[in-house]
């Protein structure tokens, strides 16, 4: 069951460097503060050109990576392990070059879909992230639970088939060469399990990504618009550049 509709304030810079660092200095003391406390944090991780300002950032802030336990929230199903389209791939360029981590959970991209998707179930566990680092879709997506996606859903990963919205944002973005070559389904970790999160750090830059924003932080809380579920958690921080502010 979902929590109190609580309100999504956006923070809004001018530039993606901006966007980014502030993104960074909302994250960074909570992963400190695990660090400290237990010895050790948990990140979860988008993996998308939006988050790469975010991410440049974290990476220079100094945290102890060699205490962070890092998991990914999607993958495709179907590519060969070293496609550089993979999620953990581009994870592995865009943050691992950077920091290296405790551990960086990988869903396998090459395995069996459903056990795939058990295996990562398993390694999640059900402790809570320390930070959730994420993103919203054009079709307002979380992950790869496209609309209308089950904020209640039982389990904390499954295989899903892809909308055509979403795969069509691969391409646009420059993943693929034309949608066809886009999986058309993928491994993702639920809403649930994502905002199973002592905090949220949101990053949505790009005019492409405006009415996401929007919908997120006005819509009616559902699986219709699902970062309206954004608004279930009590910790969240919606950063976006001056191109993707709805106000």
């Amino acid at each position: 069951m979902t929590t109190p509709d609580h309100p999504l304030t956006v923070h809004a810079y001018p530039t993606l460097d901006e966007m980014g660092a502030a993104a960074a200095r909302a994250a960074a003391p909570v992963l400190r503060e695990a660090i400290t406390r237990r010895g050790s944090a948990r990140l979860m991780l988008a993996a998308a050109p939006s988050q790469s300002a975010t991410l440049r950032a974290l990476a220079a802030d100094g945290l102890d990576f060699s205490a962070i336990d890092c998991f990914h929230m999607d993958d495709y199903i179907g590519l060969t392990r070293d496609a550089p389209q993979g999620f953990g791939n581009w994870l592995e360029h865009e943050l691992f070059r950077l920091v290296t981590p405790r551990s960086f959970h990988r869903i396998d991209v090459a395995a069996d879909p459903e056990q795939a998707a058990s295996n990562y179930r398993e390694a999640m566990g059900d402790e809570p992230f320390d930070v959730t680092l994420c993103g919203l879709g054009v079709n307002g997506h979380l992950a790869f639970n496209d609309p209308p996606a089950d904020l209640e859903d039982p389990l904390t990963a499954r295989v899903v088939e892809l909308d055509q919205v979403s795969r069509w944002q691969q391409v646009d973005e420059g993943h693929f060469a034309s949608v066809d070559e886009v999986p058309a389904h993928a491994i993702t970790v639920t809403i649930p399990r994502l905002l199973h999160a002592r905090r949220i750090v949101v990053s949505v830059p790009t005019a492409v990504k405006r009415q996401a924003v929007h919908d997120a932080v006005h819509q009616p809380i559902s699986g219709s618009h699902p970062g309206t579920a954004l608004r279930t958690h009590p910790d969240v921080h919606l950063f976006v550049d001056t191109e993707a502010d709805p106000r």
